[in-house]
C-alpha cells in the first residue's frame, strides 16, 4: 500500500478539484440550456467589431462573421459578445470555456490544425482574395505591387499579406468603404477585399472605370464554427442552422446586403471626382 505524504496528498485533492471545476466550466460554456440561462452567446472572432457611436459615421465591417454571430444570438434569444482570439490563444480560449463557440476564416491549414482540437463546422460562405485596381492603372504584374499602396480593412484576412508577398505598402483603414473610397479618389493604388463581394461591386455601373484586377496567390477562406468535441447539442444546433442558411439563401442575401450598403457609404462620402 502506497502512503502519500499529507502535502503530496493534498497537492494531488486540489489539482482534481481544479480539473473536475475546469471541465464542469467547460462543459456548461457552450450548452445550449446555460447559454439560454446565462442571456449571452460568446463568440471568439479575428476582430472584435467596435461598437457604433453616436454621431459617427456607419461604417459596414469587413467579413461576416459578425452578423453571423448576430444572427446566432438571436435565433437563440440571448445578447452576442464577441471575444478577439489569436491563433496563438484560440484553442486555449475555447477549450476553458471563455469562448462558446468560434467563427473563423479558415484556409485548408488553419483547419487541418485546429480540427486536432476542436469540431469544425463549415458554412457555406468561402472567398478568396481579389484585388481591384483603376481601369487605367499601370500596375500590369503583380511584381509591380512593390512600393504601391494598397489599401485593406483593419480587421480583414488580408492585413500584411500584401506587404510580405509583394512589397506593398499597405494603408490599413477602419472598414471596407474607406479602402474603396481611397482607390476611387487616388489614395491607394489598390484595394483588397473578398471576391464574394468585389465581384458583384463591380457589376454596379459606377464601379466599371475600377474593375482592373490581378490574380493573388491565395487559396480560398470558408467562414467557420470551431466548438469543443464534447458540445455534441451545439453541434447538431449549428449543423441545422448551417442548413438553414444554405437552403434560405442566407449568404446571397448578405453579399448583397454588404455590396449596396458599402457602395452607398461610399457615395455618400465621395466629395472629389474619381482619379482617372
Amino acid at each position: 500500500m502506497i502512503v502519500m505524504p499529507p502535502f503530496s496528498f493534498l497537492r494531488f485533492a486540489l489539482l482534481l478539484l481544479a480539473c473536475a471545476l475546469q471541465l464542469s466550466a467547460t462543459a456548461a460554456a457552450a450548452s445550449l440550456q446555460q447559454i439560454r440561462q446565462r442571456g449571452q452567446l460568446v463568440v471568439g472572432v479575428s476582430y472584435v467589431v467596435p461598437e457604433y457611436a453616436a454621431g459617427a459615421k456607419y461604417r459596414t465591417p469587413e467579413g461576416f462573421y459578425n452578423a453571423a454571430a448576430e444572427d446566432l444570438a438571436q435565433r437563440l434569444g440571448v445578447t452576442l459578445r464577441t471575444v478577439k482570439v489569436t491563433a496563438q490563444s484560440r484553442q486555449q480560449l475555447l477549450a476553458q470555456g471563455k469562448v462558446d463557440l468560434l467563427l473563423l476564416n479558415l484556409k485548408q491549414a488553419d483547419a487541418d490544425t485546429l480540427r486536432a482540437r476542436a469540431t469544425l463546422l463549415p458554412t457555406s460562405y468561402q472567398a478568396r482574395p481579389k484585388l481591384i485596381m483603376r481601369s487605367d492603372t499601370d500596375i500590369k504584374r503583380l511584381a509591380q505591387l512593390r512600393g504601391r499602396s494598397v489599401c485593406v480593412a483593419r480587421g480583414g484576412a488580408y492585413v500584411g499579406i500584401l506587404a510580405a508577398s509583394y512589397g506593398a505598402v499597405e494603408k490599413v483603414v477602419n472598414a471596407p468603404a474607406d479602402a474603396l473610397l481611397a482607390l476611387r479618389t487616388g489614395a491607394c493604388d489598390a484595394a483588397v477585399h473578398d471576391d464574394a463581394v468585389l465581384n458583384g461591386m463591380l457589376d454596379l455601373p459606377e464601379w466599371k472605370k475600377f474593375s482592373a484586377s490581378l490574380p493573388l496567390d491565395g487559396s480560398p477562406a470558408t467562414l467557420t464554427f470551431a466548438i469543443r468535441p464534447a458540445d455534441t447539442e451545439l453541434a447538431t444546433y449549428l449543423q441545422q442552422l448551417n442548413g438553414a442558411w444554405g437552403d434560405s439563401g442566407y449568404w446571397a442575401d448578405n453579399r448583397k446586403k454588404w455590396i449596396n450598403n458599402v457602395a452607398f457609404e461610399v457615395y455618400l462620402d465621395q466629395n472629389v471626382p474619381d482619379c482617372h
